[in-house]
This record gives C-alpha cells, structure tokens and sequence, in this order.
C-alpha cells in the first residue's frame, strides 16, 4: 500500500513540473492585451508554453518580444468578422468611438467558432481569458480545460460589481438599476469605503448593466465568465487594500490569485523609438529636483476641446514647470486636430513643454526632475507613478478610473481635481489649485510623504514577482488531469 502511494505522488510531482499549455485570451483593448503578454512573459519564463490569441492587426501591433521568448510564445492570429456599426480595419478599442463598443464586443464573440476550433485541435491544459469571451465558459467545461478569469484592473472596481449571480441577472432585469445606486458604496462591501462613482460617471455603469446589441450586457459577460471558473487572477496585492481581495474570495466562492502589481522595469538602452528621450532628457535636467510635474491622460482618452483648453490654462497658472503629453486620439472618427489657447506655448515656453507623440513614460517618471503625475487613474499609469512615489493629481474619465480616484485620494497620496457632478467638467482653477497644492504648498506636504511611502509596495519587485511565483505554482499544481 505505501509503495503505491509512494508511486502516485511521483506520478503527481512528474505531472507538475511537466510543461503547460495555457492559452492567453485578452479583450480587445491594450490596456488589456499588454498586461495579458506581460503574465505571458513570466509564466513563459518557468518554462510553461503560451498560445496568445488576438486578432491578425492587434498581434502585429504589439511590441516586438525578446528572442528568449522565440520558442515558448506563439501568436494565434483569430480574424474579427465583419459586422455592421464597426469602422473597417477597426480591432481593438483604440481603433473606434466609445459608442461602437458594443459591435466590437458583437464582433468578438464571431471569433467563437475558430477559437473553439483551436482549442479542440490543441487541448490546452488552462485557459486565461478576459471578461468579455463569456461564451468561452461552456466551450472550456465541455473540452475538459481549466479556466481562469484575469481582472487586469484591482479589486475595488471588480467587487463594486457584486457576486457573479447578480452580475448575470443584469441581463434578464426587467427593471434596470437606476444611477442613483453607484453614487453610493455598494450594500455588500462589509467595510468602510469611499468607493463610489460621481453623477457624471455613473452613466457607464447603468449602460454596463443593460443588454445590447450584442445581446449581453457587460455585467452578465463577467458574470458568466466567472461562474464556474477554476479561479479568478487579479493585478492587486495584499499589502495595498488587501481586503478587497478577501472580499471578492467571499463574493465569488473562490480562488482569488494575486498577481501583485507587476510593475514595470525602466529600460537601461535606448532604442530608435527612444531616440526621442535624448531631447526630453536633455529638457529635464535643467529642471530642479522634484518641481516638474508630468501630464499624461493615456491613449484611450479623447480629452474635448474645451476641457483641453481649461487644462493648459491651469497648467499656465499653475506655475510649476510641466511636461504635458498631448496625443491626438487614435480613435475613429477624431479628426480634429489639437487646438491650444492662443499663445499657450509661448507664454509657457521654457517652463513648460507640449509633447504631441509617443513618450517613454517610464524613464521620464524616473526622472529626478519630475515632483508629481497628473493622470487619469488608469491602473497601470497609477502604479507606474506610485513605483516611482509621485504623488498624484486626478483627472479620471472611464470605467474603473473614479473609483481608483477616491481610494487614492482616501489612501492620502493624491488630489482629485474638482468638478462638476453633473457634467464632469472642471476650470482652469481647480486644476491650477490642485497642482500647486501637491507641487508646492506645505498642505501638500503629507500627501507628498505618503506617496514617497509607497515605492516600498509599488516599486518593490521581489514583493510582486513572489506572487507570480504563488500563480504559476497554482497553475502547475490545480490543472485538471487529463485522460
């Protein structure tokens, strides 16, 4: 009896360690993609193989990975179909209005057939995918494959939506949640919170929780993505905000894997598309330790007109020297050029900066130069100013980024900026205000010491690379067994 018991644990092990196959299976923005390569890259590390499905543009549009990778990721190439209300060559996010959402989430699920067909010929051993492909839930359970549902964003937004149960009756709701409901923390956070989203936010979520023209609401997709699945993988960590995480354990009855933060690592060569960071540096030096503060709203942002031009009035009046990345949105349809007040970059000229392409953020963030970050809240822009302990100046516009704003802003290492609840919109004071009061003024002194604290949890590496190191030893040790 022992020798056989002593012959199924080594059967056990040998099973283990044995190389895995795991599909990564992102939405279609790069907020999201990027992350999901990124995991690639780590569990592709350990030895483990990666089938990275997106469609043919997005695949090529990805950043070039390093040869080590050569052999252990391979791109699967999935068409999007053709559908009425989606621009031509339109693949991702980027490519299309907020208003086209809904046909590319209708698009996506056109994808069905082939990936099914990927997975029948190639019998993965896990699948990881993203909130979107709920129709992947039966097709995975009927093959035998473990699946896993990777939130790319943090705890907080994800609990805000509930169990999986409430968030797949949204789809058959004959009264729809009223908005009124999200200005408010959600009844079933057990602790003391400001999550909640402003009036002029919450408008995502009620459309979130409607059917569509895809016929799915987007709660009901992550509702049924999550029911059923081996376990759910989350970019946050214990050490900020760790009770969300046991909160969404007690939410969905299961497995909820950290991946911490994973942090970004600031590239030492300069590549051609670098090349542009001689100029920016150059600009940087001559600027006074810790006085810059660095402007960037992310690419998924279509900043109006107006709300364009009371943000470089408040940078003028602001008086600190800033550095503003101003990128003409990708997005379909956007044609109108970048219009600054008149004489903006003159008047601010040596001061400040207008930088209308690409940027390495990571090494201008790193730079001694910069003081503070007005952002957006975008997760990942949030943890790679936080890494570097800039305190933050808040501008959020969409999905998770007003709730990430209050707890940031509750957590003391950043300033929302004011605005209207109604419409959103704020002036060239608020944002005036808000910058000198985490550049330059003493009320801003403790928020600037707080943000400085937390290098120690964003910007430590070993702390994040330890919990993927608990996430691949989950994935080789929960697999289901094959016959």
């Amino acid at each position: 009896m022992e020798t056989q018991f002593l012959k199924s644990m080594a059967n056990r092990d040998e099973n283990n360690t044995k190389e895995l196959h795991i599909v990564m299976f992102p939405w279609l923005a790069f907020g999201h993609i990027i992350p999901f390569l990124e995991l690639s890259k780590f569990i592709a590390r350990k030895g483990h193989k990666i089938s990275f499905i997106s469609t043919p543009r997005n695949n090529d549009r990805l950043p070039k990975i390093p040869h080590e990778f050569s052999n252990s990721i391979t791109f699967v190439k999935i068409p999007l179909p053709k559908i009425d209300g989606l621009p031509n060559d339109a693949e991702a996010t980027m490519d299309i209005r907020n208003e086209e959402m809904v046909y590319l989430k209708k698009a996506m699920d056109g994808m069905e057939k082939e990936v099914t067909n990927f997975l029948e010929n190639n019998s993965p051993d896990w699948i990881i995918q993203d909130f979107a492909q709920y129709w992947l839930a039966p097709i995975s359970t009927r093959l035998g494959i473990s699946r896993i549902f990777y939130s790319i964003v943090n705890g907080w937004f994800l609990s805000f939506f509930g169990s999986f149960e409430n968030m797949i009756n949204t789809n058959n709701c004959t009264s729809p949640p009223k908005l009124e409901e999200f200005l408010v923390p959600p009844k079933w956070i057990p602790f003391e919170t400001k999550v909640a989203y402003r009036r002029h936010e919450a408008w995502w979520m009620v459309e979130s929780s409607q059917k569509n023209v895809s016929g799915a609401s987007d709660l009901y997709r992550n509702g049924v993505t999550i029911e059923g699945a081996d376990a759910i993988i989350i970019r946050h960590c214990h050490e900020f905000e760790g009770q969300w995480l046991k909160l969404l354990e007690n939410l969905h009855h299961m497995p909820v894997l950290p991946t911490g933060l994973m942090p970004p690592i600031v590239e030492t060569s300069i590549d051609v598309k670098n090349e542009s960071w001689i100029s920016i540096k150059e600009w940087l030096d001559e600027k006074p330790k810790g006085s810059v503060v660095y402007v960037a709203l992310g690419s998924e942002v279509a900043v109006g007109p107006s709300e364009i031009n009371e943000l470089a009035r408040g940078l003028e009046l602001c008086g600190s020297p800033f550095f503003w990345v101003l990128r003409k949105s990708s997005k379909s349809g956007y044609t109108d050029p970048i219009e600054l007040p008149d004489g903006f970059e003159e008047r601010t000229k040596g001061r400040g900066i207008v930088w209308k392409s690409w940027v390495p953020q990571l090494k201008i963030l790193s730079h001694e130069s910069v003081g503070g970050f007005l952002t957006h809240c975008g997760w990942s822009s949030t943890i790679e100013g936080l890494m570097f302990g800039h305190p933050l100046i808040m501008l959020p516009f969409l999905v998770d980024q007003g709730l990430n704003a209050r707890i940031l802003e509750d957590k003391g290492v950043g300033v929302e900026v004011p605005r209207n609840e109604e419409d959103g919109s704020y002036t060239s004071d608020s944002v005036a205000n808000s910058v000198k009061l985490i550049m330059v003024e003493s009320d801003g002194k403790l928020i600037r010491e707080k943000a400085k604290e937390m290098t120690s949890i964003f910007g430590d590496k070993d702390l994040h690379d330890n919990y993927i190191e608990n996430l691949i030893n989950f994935l080789e040790n929960h697999r289901k067994v094959k016959n």
